[in-house]
């Protein structure tokens, strides 16, 4: 479903993803883990078609997402990292957008629309101007919108970054299901890697752009002679804090300082 062979993107003198290869079978759960400026969300952009590669191939359900746009995303949905909702419009109107963007008929899209919106427990706010939400409100409508067209394959960049237990067990328990009914390919991003450990049935860690490993959650346990995923990403990636999060922290003690005087 995902063919990634030799990739490699630059962005002048820096290489952000070097020469790196993986596949994703139909119906598998991948997770794509990395610390921060890894080059996981270039890769990710890539694959659906908002950055063109420097070289390598890559094909998306068949097609070339540099060369056959609109082919590969009808196949795909995506719940980027950054928030992409439309704030002026209300929850109803943000799925309703997304389901005539990708040509969905209009009883299936009705009906499609209400099904998803009650699973995220948002069908009693879907006349909700969406600028009042929360930050995990929100979350929960970019998951659904992602879903309204029925995609064969479901990227997801961070999809629950700062949301609490219960909604990140909810959300991933539907796409799960949806894996297995549906067969629909799921590529994941994450932070949390008790959830890629529990969720990914095959994962790639990249560093410094390129690949570093790949197999199952055991087998990198084994690899590593680890009892947890995060510990066998500790091992593979190193302690030390990276410079993007140091330049993050950075910026929040700035405007701590900012704010109190």
């Amino acid at each position: 479903m995902i063919k990634v062979e030799n990739l490699t993107k630059k962005f002048g003198d820096f290489t952000a993803v070097d020469k790196i290869s993986f596949s994703v079978s139909q119906g598998e759960i991948f997770a794509f883990l990395g610390p921060n400026g890894a080059g996981k969300t270039t890769t990710i952009k890539i694959l659906t078609t908002l950055l063109k590669p420097t070289s390598g191939r890559v094909m998306i359900n068949g097609n070339d997402p540099a060369k056959e746009q609109n082919a590969v995303r009808r196949s795909f949905g995506i719940v980027f990292q950054d928030p992409s909702l439309d704030d002026e419009l209300t929850t109803w109107e943000n799925m309703e957008l997304h389901g005539v963007l990708y040509g969905v008929p209009k009883p299936t899209r009705r009906k499609r629309i209400e099904e998803l919106l009650k699973f995220v427990e948002l069908w009693d706010r879907k006349n909700d101007l969406v600028k009042n939400f929360s930050g995990g409100m929100k979350r929960r409508l970019e998951v659904a919108r992602g879903l309204v067209h029925h995609p064969k394959i479901l990227f997801l960049d961070e999809p629950t970054l700062g949301l609490d237990p219960q909604t990140r067990n909810h959300i991933w328990s539907y796409i799960q299901n949806l894996n297995t009914t549906e067969k629909m390919t799921v590529f994941f991003t994450t932070h949390y890697m008790e959830e890629a450990e529990r969720i990914a049935q095959k994962i790639a860690i990249i560093d410094h752009g390129q690949i570093i490993v790949q197999g199952t959650p055991a087998e990198l346990k084994q690899q590593t002679k680890t009892n947890s995923l995060e510990e066998a990403f500790l091992a593979l990636t190193g302690k030390t804090i990276r410079p993007e999060e140091v330049n993050a922290a950075d910026r929040m003690r700035m405007r701590h300082r900012v704010f109190h005087h």
